[in-house]
């Protein structure tokens, strides 16, 4: 490749030619990367669900939703339908109020520190449900030595408090709060100053600005966030099977868990049929909170963005106070407590000096290979998926901010539509997908770690595709113009000029991916196999098999390397495209 410096291009840019460079296929210009961009998300978005709707309402590939329709109104179908939505509506309201408070509190106040306050916020989301449960547990236990410290222990052998509806609302809603923030985040941004200064003018103080102005109009965005909390309560696997198994408080994904941990294969019919009511619940509120965003309107020109309008003076300190205390709350005693029975070498055991020791944590890093294998799966899952979605993004990012045209919305639709269902509905679409040989190849994906990587990168190919389109949205044509004129394929010019671009949102996407891919357990729940163990899975049956000093070792090692990520991110977040980490306000 030699690289010609052209007038008319920028000072700092080249012009890539490719002497003698020729693909030995080419298909026809401007059909091949759209026709393989709409196939891949058919495959990663469509297939897995339209097998999933067969299996359940056309078992034999025969029309027949008698028995589908006998599962979904069962008695233990219904009861856990109330309990999901039980569990799912008021965390989602309690949800609401506390991201909602934050993300008031940091974007329009004058606080100092803001983006710790929010990276601390955000992380607390980022690591695995069933991590923040356990962490929980830990927390009020009546051995923990937490409440022990303050004199507020429960008495030996009193049941933990957080078992059933009250504890798995609870850690739900402190869960998807930041959920909440980083929507409402999202929506303050497209607010101009214009309408806070002119509120000034005309003597409005800020608790009436916020009451009269921003609310009203933030109304679009506050549904959708309540709306977005209540489809992650609905599909969150982690947090009632950690806090409602042990007392029989099941919700749908548990009952689905449980019937395919108690009849293998033979339940699938059963676990298809009740996927499909999950869809079904978590599809009415995907389409509300579509339709609550589309009332939002068009789009306004804004010349200058919402800036920080209130100052808080002497209430400063209580607001910022406020604000570490919930983290405290939600984030550090329970990772204190969870540190304390991972360092103590039995429970009832109170940490001091002398009892310290690092001995659960050798086990678990050094000793046991069923959880040196769960870190090594989770670091090549992960790790893989990370790596494939960030190389085939720049390419998805192209094509659909150039070819797609007005067929772009339809296929994004169907590429989100993995990762705004619930995981465990995915999960049963990719066992009723690859149980049998595949066709042509004679192989069955079941069992083998290739059918996780698969769900992996059908959930989360929308979060891998956020930084490139919106990177790809800034990018002016002239480059892609001029390689055209110099005679260079799509295929060259994706390459050599677009692939280089994008590179490093690309970069971000994947190792978006990785973080949240790492501690999953909804998903890989129901497709580990032996051999395939994932952190999340070792953690959980760790949980249940009593060994609980074992599982927060687990729970604050990987946290630790989610930390690690975070943080990395964070440091290079000035070279970033805005508005990608969500952390960064």
């Amino acid at each position: 490749m030699t690289l010609i410096a052209r007038p008319g291009w920028q000072h700092d840019a080249v012009r890539p030619t490719w002497p003698g460079l020729r693909l030995p296929l080419r298909l026809p210009e401007g059909l091949g990367l759209p026709t393989a961009v709409t196939l891949a998300a058919l495959l990663l978005g469509a297939l897995p669900f339209l097998r999933l709707a067969i299996a359940a309402l056309a078992p034999g590939w025969r029309f027949a939703p008698d028995a589908a329709l006998e599962q979904i109104g069962s008695r233990a179908a219904v009861n856990a339908t109330l309990h999901t939505l039980e569990t799912a509506g008021f965390s989602a309201l309690a949800a609401l109020l506390i991201g909602g408070a934050v993300a008031l509190a940091l974007s329009i106040t004058d606080l100092r520190h803001k983006r710790p306050l929010a990276f601390f916020f955000v992380f607390s989301m980022m690591i695995a449900p069933q991590v923040a449960a356990l962490a929980f547990l830990s927390l009020f236990a009546p051995h923990s030595p937490i409440l022990g410290a303050l004199g507020l222990s429960p008495a030996p052998g009193t049941p933990n408090p957080l078992l059933g509806r009250g504890g798995i609302i609870l850690v739900m809603a402190l869960h998807h709060a930041p959920l909440v923030a980083i929507t409402l985040w999202t929506g303050l941004r497209s607010v101009p100053h214009s309408l806070v200064e002119a509120a000034q003018m005309e003597g409005a103080g800020p608790a009436t600005i916020v009451a009269r102005i921003l609310l009203p109009v933030l109304r679009p965005q506050i549904i959708a966030a309540a709306l977005i909390a209540f489809v992650a309560g609905i599909g969150n696997f982690g947090i009632p099977a950690l806090l409602g198994l042990p007392v029989n408080y099941l919700t749908l994904p548990t009952l689905i868990y449980r019937r395919l941990a108690s009849f293998g294969p033979a339940g699938l019919s059963d676990a298809a049929a009740l996927s499909l009511l999950v869809a079904l619940v978590a599809g009415c509120g995907i389409l509300a909170s579509v339709l609550a965003t589309r009332r939002a309107g068009g789009k306004v020109e804004i010349e200058r963005p919402l800036q920080p309008f209130w100052t808080l003076g002497r209430a400063r300190p209580l607001v910022a106070g406020a604000l570490w205390t919930l983290l405290a709350l939600k984030l550090g005693l329970p990772f204190l407590a969870l540190l304390c029975e991972a360092l103590t070498p039995a429970l009832g055991v109170a940490l001091s000096w002398q009892s310290l020791t690092l001995d659960k944590f050798t086990e678990v890093l050094l000793r046991q290979d069923v959880t040196m294998r769960a870190f090594r799966n989770s670091f090549l899952f992960a790790g893989a998926a990370a790596l494939l979605l960030a190389l085939t993004s720049i390419g998805f990012a192209y094509a659909l901010e150039r070819r797609m045209g007005r067929f772009r919305r339809v296929v994004e639709l169907v590429i989100e539509l993995p990762y705004a269902l619930p995981g465990v509905v995915l999960a049963i679409a990719c066992i009723l997908l690859f149980l049998k040989p595949l066709p042509l190849l004679g192989v069955s994906l079941y069992a083998t770690p290739f059918i996780i990587i698969f769900a992996y990168l059908a959930r989360f190919l929308p979060l891998a595709l956020k930084a490139p389109v919106a990177a790809m949205a800034q990018i002016e044509a002239h480059h892609e113009e001029a390689a055209k004129l110099d005679g260079a394929s799509l295929w060259q010019m994706l390459r050599f000029v677009v692939a280089p671009i994008l590179a490093p949102a690309a970069t971000v996407s994947g190792l978006m991916v990785f973080l949240v891919a790492f501690n999953e357990l909804t998903v890989s729940a129901l497709l580990w196999s032996s051999g395939t163990e994932t952190l999340g899975v070792v953690l959980f049956s760790l949980k249940e098999a009593g060994l609980a000093g074992e599982a927060a070792a687990v729970a604050i090692s990987a946290s630790l390397i989610i930390f690690a990520v975070m943080l990395g991110l964070d440091l290079c977040g000035k070279r970033l495209p805005c508005n990608v980490l969500p952390w960064r306000i």
